[in-house]
């Protein structure tokens, strides 16, 4: 997958935040968007099958590696935003219980996926981000995590890779 040096389309998308973020003006100085398939809710069942699907668990404790780093993360200059096709109002729900820092963006209608040809599976009936990650920088995609073989750690190859760009840091 080659995105790098592509710029982000101007598309609007809701936050949990209450704010509309245009994601072309992502990465002011830098910007780490995360897109993950969903997050489940405590005692609602997960689509069928999704044990068995590549990728589709870890939603969760990817969020939580990303709160837990969050200060790390500012530190090395990067805002923090999780990315997904559930709804702002589902989003809420998951920024609330995991005691979230950073605003989670809603695409219900993947229009960044079909804008950047980026990978997406359905389960459930529901068509779902593959997870990938973007390090942006004034509204550029500088490089991509994908495939994210182990959400739980992924805030940690974040911030090496951040390191490895900013030695001083």
């Amino acid at each position: 997958m080659n995105l790098a040096g592509r710029v982000l389309p101007s598309l609007h998308l809701p936050s949990t935040a209450g704010t509309d973020v245009v994601l072309s003006s992502l990465g002011n100085p830098l910007a780490v968007l995360y897109l993950y398939p969903m997050t489940a809710r405590p005692g609602v069942p997960l689509p069928e099958d999704w044990d068995l699907i590549p990728g589709a668990r870890g939603c969760t404790p990817e969020a939580c590696s990303f709160r837990d780093r969050y200060a790390d993360l500012q530190a090395l200059g990067a805002d923090v935003y999780g990315l997904s096709s559930q709804s702002t109002e589902y989003q809420r729900e998951a920024v609330d219980r995991l005691r979230l820092p950073f605003p989670l963006l809603s695409d219900e209608t993947l229009a960044l996926a079909e804008a950047l040809s980026l990978p997406t599976f359905t389960a459930g009936g529901m068509r779902l981000y593959k997870r990938l990650t973007m390090l942006i920088r004034a509204g550029r995609i500088d490089r991509v995590f994908y495939p994210v073989p182990s959400p739980a750690e992924h805030a940690d190859e974040v911030i090496a890779a951040l390191g490895q760009q900013n030695p001083a840091m």
